[in-house]
């Protein structure tokens, strides 16, 4: 890859990196909101400004380094990153159990809506007249589903702290709860070991190309 094409494929997926890894945290934020707690708007992160949720590290950097990297060498790498986690008072939730699953459960489904918009996006730019910005659209509405996807399904691993594992957290026994939430200080370096072995890429592709095939059919693209 040459440095004009790497350029390219910096501003292709900029925007859709961008907006499906801050809005994702806005999602929790307004949710937990919902439902009671004010921590989160307080602090100004209720809000679909990507600036008030942007981690320099974590937004920018080391997503754009696995997406150089991967490119560099030829393959399509699992795109990891984060935003600012956004504070959550599971107390003030008035049915923090049942509330605490919903807040999980918002960031991956703000990622399948905005999966599904870039969809929309790339099946209209493929119906329209072609343009100057038609070949771009195309390719900037890709990357938003393949980003939107992978976040998604990765977030919702059952592994502490990650969505999935705030939601298997809400749904099981009291009791059984507790002891799964004493492994959350494991669940990162967890996440990193599967992710640096390839293991992660082993377990979430067959999830990832089911949804491909599944937006595919629904937008017939």
């Amino acid at each position: 890859m040459d440095f004009n094409q790497l350029v390219q494929t910096l501003a292709i997926y900029a925007l859709p990196v961008l907006l499906a890894i801050t809005l994702h945290e806005a999602a929790h934020g307004y949710v937990a909101r919902h439902f009671g707690d004010m921590t989160a708007y307080a602090e100004g992160r209720v809000s679909l400004n990507p600036v008030r949720h942007i981690d320099l590290v974590g937004t920018i950097i080391v997503p754009l380094l696995i997406l150089v990297l991967s490119k560099l060498a030829g393959g399509a790498g699992l795109l990891f990153g984060w935003a600012k986690p956004v504070p959550v008072n599971y107390s003030a939730l008035r049915r923090p159990r049942q509330h605490m699953m919903w807040v999980a459960a918002a960031g991956p489904g703000a990622n399948l809506a905005m999966a599904l918009a870039w969809a929309a996006v790339f099946k209209s730019a493929d119906l329209l007249p072609a343009t100057y910005f038609t070949q771009p659209a195309l390719l900037m509405a890709r990357a938003g589903i393949e980003v939107n996807v992978i976040l998604m399904l990765l977030n919702l691993l059952p592994i502490l702290p990650l969505d999935g594992g705030r939601i298997v957290a809400s749904l099981l026994p009291s009791r059984v709860a507790l002891r799964y939430a004493r492994l959350e200080p494991w669940g990162f370096p967890i996440l990193l070991l599967l992710l640096f072995t390839s293991a992660l890429g082993v377990i979430l592709s067959p999830m990832i190309s089911f949804s491909y095939r599944l937006i595919g059919t629904v937008f017939q693209i």
